[in-house]
């Protein structure tokens, strides 16, 4: 027999070794979902056995036949499930086996390392309790280890993680086994039933009734997926919660997914209010070990609840009952490279192959879950109150026709502010009082322009079709000389470039620099330079900016949540991190800077994207017992869309919106898959597209485009050229790229230039 393996390489294939005896385990082969390392050319790889086959089954001679090296798991590390789930995956998205089950592996595993947590009581052996054989095993000199002895003996049968919080290192630990005098005994984890720590809330009735939906589904054990479609404020996580009460109850485990990093915290912290349970927390920041950690948690149980990014739906849960997706609508749900995936696409499959229930959680659906609801497969509740005795905020278009606001900065210079004396006066009015104002602006940095006023040149990349950003802080100086670069930069967002901001233009050396538009940091300056200068403003309100460039360091957010909840009033600066399930209780008004940005994009999604992003960052207004308010600053007051928005809500927006995509016959009502290649030639990357498409089987019943161009072309010093499908009919899409793809990425110009493929893309 031999052993079909999936090698972490991208190639569509899998490879046959052979065993040889000294790989057998009482007669049997390694076991299938088990890792071994293989000799790959001159490299060795782990990999994953997938399947036994017979010699006569293989298409490789047998005197090419290669022996694996080792075997890793004595036992499999994915089940039979977790292995269909991983097929599924590469034949849907069409990625890779071997890289796709890398990809779900934390990457301690894809190094070899062991996959099942060991629990080990350490006890003192027999001879441990004779002094004289102590002393012949411990030196009386060597007094920490004689130390660390005795405080072993007085607390005898702990595990290493409990000795190690004594003191006792596990390399102490390891020197007392081997001179006999304590010896470990295995144990199995128990996690004990998870509690309440609180009592619930009571439930409206249109909670009540989308809970008892999800509670039937839970008792009956079966999939159902759910659309939660709640205004922001309406109580969704109050549903979320009981709904894993209930599953918890019957002993499942319950796996909560949010958008972004910086809602953990606020989540874990929500939920072990709520929960005595075992809680944790996965995501991209934590390192190797507590991703294993996390892995092994979820396989053995003692995760009941976990609270996570997108990729912990590859994780090996031991009963999941309960998947619940929050924000459902967010873009970071899908993932843009390797294995591109969608989130809430993978957790409906994983619900259906698991009969499990499914929550896809929003204020602001995306129009494929809207179509989904519309079509039966998934059912829709409404919850169109808000909690308590909160209202829906109030809109109000700002006109910026009508002016801006100027300021001197602290050089003297004359700031053009992005800002309208409207906003400022409604800003200075919220703050008097006693509550808090949120200013959103989705674009980081101080200015997204700096050109000549002289000759017009512009900063742009030297890597990227885009311009470089301004970075500077005019309230903060650089504490040496050699730091003064991070105070005054241009940096580009998309490859990272960066390059110290010119004083003359390089172009004809003129000093006549000028920025155009605001960042946060500027939008932050302007609002320093009105409510926290002394000069200025009688009373100094604090100004606290949330973004990348201020959350990048570990604890940072939840340093800056603790600051808002103190409830004192302020205004906090940010982007689309703001706009995110936070809940702050003393929000009383917003403001969106510049909302026209969204409804101008040539993207077709951009409408889409940036009604959902208003109405997100208005819902954190009022969300208490105060009133809130929302003011949007535009330029074209009478926009067709933002009118329909602010008027009639995202509901009646989003059915508009897929009428008109319907008439197009643009996604959800055709389905789209993204051919790209790059190449450091353009030329070369147009080429590679163009014989693409000529192998598609004609007559072919889709639409194709090709080539087309990225909408940024060019990016890290390569070129970026694209090929679009749409077809009417999904299974008839994925039948042809079953044998096209395959035909593809064997094409010399395809490994010359890197191609890709996006079942499902975000935008073109």
């Amino acid at each position: 027999m031999l052993l079909q393996i999936a090698l972490p390489v991208p190639m569509y294939t899998l490879f046959d070794y052979a065993v040889l005896p000294e790989h057998l385990t009482d007669g049997q082969l390694p076991p299938i979902g088990g890792r071994v390392s293989v000799p790959f050319g001159r490299r060795t790889l782990i990999g994953m056995t997938v399947a036994h086959i017979a010699k006569s089954d293989s298409d490789v001679p047998p005197d090419k036949l290669k022996a694996i090296l080792a075997v890793i798991d004595d036992k499999p590390i994915f089940d039979t499930w977790l292995l269909e789930f991983a097929v599924w995956l590469s034949g849907y998205y069409h990625y890779p086996l071997g890289e796709t089950i890398a990809v779900m592996l934390p990457s301690l595993l894809n190094q070899g390392k062991p996959a099942f947590s060991v629990t080990r009581q350490w006890h003192l052996t027999d001879h441990a309790h004779d002094e004289t054989f102590i002393q012949s095993k411990i030196s009386p000199r060597a007094k920490k280890q004689l130390g660390d002895f005795h405080l072993f003996a007085e607390h005898n049968g702990l595990t290493d993680d409990e000795y190690k919080g004594l003191g006792i290192t596990a390399k102490t630990l390891e020197i007392f086994y081997t001179k006999g005098l304590i010896a470990p005994h295995t144990t199995t984890k128990t996690t004990p039933p998870a509690t309440l720590n609180e009592p619930h809330l009571t439930l409206n009735d249109e909670q009540q009734t989308a809970l008892n939906g999800i509670k039937q589904a839970i008792d009956d054990g079966i999939y159902q997926g759910f659309l939660l479609n709640g205004v922001t404020g309406s109580g969704k996580t109050e549903v979320y919660l009981q709904a894993i009460e209930h599953a918890l109850n019957q002993g499942k485990q319950a796996l909560i997914l949010v958008p972004e990093i910086g809602l953990t915290p606020q989540s874990q912290d929500r939920f072990a209010k709520r929960f005595n349970a075992g809680i944790i927390t996965l995501h991209s920041r934590l390192n190797d070990k507590e991703r294993l950690q996390g892995w092994q948690s979820c396989q053995d149980g003692t995760a009941q609840i976990i609270i996570a990014t997108r990729s912990s739906l590859f994780y090996p849960f031991k009963n999941l009952g309960l998947i619940i997706i929050d924000e459902a609508h967010d873009l970071s749900y899908k993932q843009q490279d390797h294995l591109r995936y969608h989130a809430c696409d993978t957790a409906l499959y994983l619900g259906s192959r698991q009969k499990i229930p499914v929550i896809l959680g929003s204020a602001t659906p995306s129009l494929e879950q809207y179509k989904l609801a519309t079509d039966g497969k998934l059912t829709q509740y409404h919850l169109t109150k808000r909690a308590g005795n909160a209202t829906p905020p109030q809109f109000r278009l700002v006109d910026m026709r009508l002016g801006k606001h100027y300021h001197h900065g602290v050089t003297g210079e004359l700031i053009h502010s992005e800002l309208s004396p409207t906003t400022l006066q409604t800003i200075a009015q919220t703050l008097q009082n006693g509550h808090q104002v949120m200013v959103f602006l989705n674009r980081r940095g101080y200015a997204p322009i700096l050109l000549c006023g002289a000759c017009g040149w512009q900063a742009d990349c030297v890597r990227c079709s885009s311009h470089l950003t301004l970075h500077k802080s005019t309230l903060k100086k650089a504490e040496h000389e050699r730091t003064s670069f991070f105070h005054n930069h241009l940096k580009c967002h998309h490859c990272g470039y960066q390059v110290i901001t010119p004083t003359t233009c390089p172009s004809c050396h003129s000093s006549n620099m000028v920025h155009l538009g605001q960042g946060t940091s500027g939008i932050y300056e302007s609002l320093h330079a009105v409510f926290a200068n002394p000069q200025t403003s009688e009373i100094l309100y604090p100004i606290v900016q949330i973004d990348r460039d201020t959350v990048s360091a570990k604890g940072a957010w939840q340093t800056l949540y603790t600051t808002v909840n103190t409830g004192k009033p302020m205004i906090l600066v940010g982007t689309q991190m703001i706009a995110k399930g936070h809940h702050f209780d003393n929000v009383a008004l917003v403001v969106v800077v510049d909302a026209d940005a969204g409804f101008l994009s040539p993207n077709f999604r951009s409408p889409e994207h940036t009604a959902q992003t208003i109405i997100q960052v208005a819902g954190r207004a009022g969300r208490s017992t105060i009133k809130g308010q929302v003011l949007i600053q535009t330029y074209a007051p009478d926009n067709p869309l933002l009118q329909d928005l602010i008027r009639h809500g995202y509901d009646k927006f989003a059915q508009d919106l897929l009428k008109e995509r319907q008439q197009l016959a643009l996604p959800p009502y055709s389905h789209a898959v993204l051919i790209q290649a790059k190449h450091k030639e353009l030329q070369t990357a147009k080429d590679a597209i163009n014989e693409i498409a000529s192998y598609l089987p004609k007559p072919y019943p889709f639409v194709v485009l090709a080539p087309i161009n990225a909408p940024m072309v060019r990016k890290n010093s390569l070129y970026y050229v694209q090929m679009l499908i749409l077809a009417n009919s999904r299974s008839l899409l994925h039948q042809v790229l079953n044998d096209w793809w395959y035909q593809v990425v064997n094409l010399p110009i395809a490994k010359k230039t890197a191609v890709s493929i996006d079942i499902d893309p975000m935008g073109w």
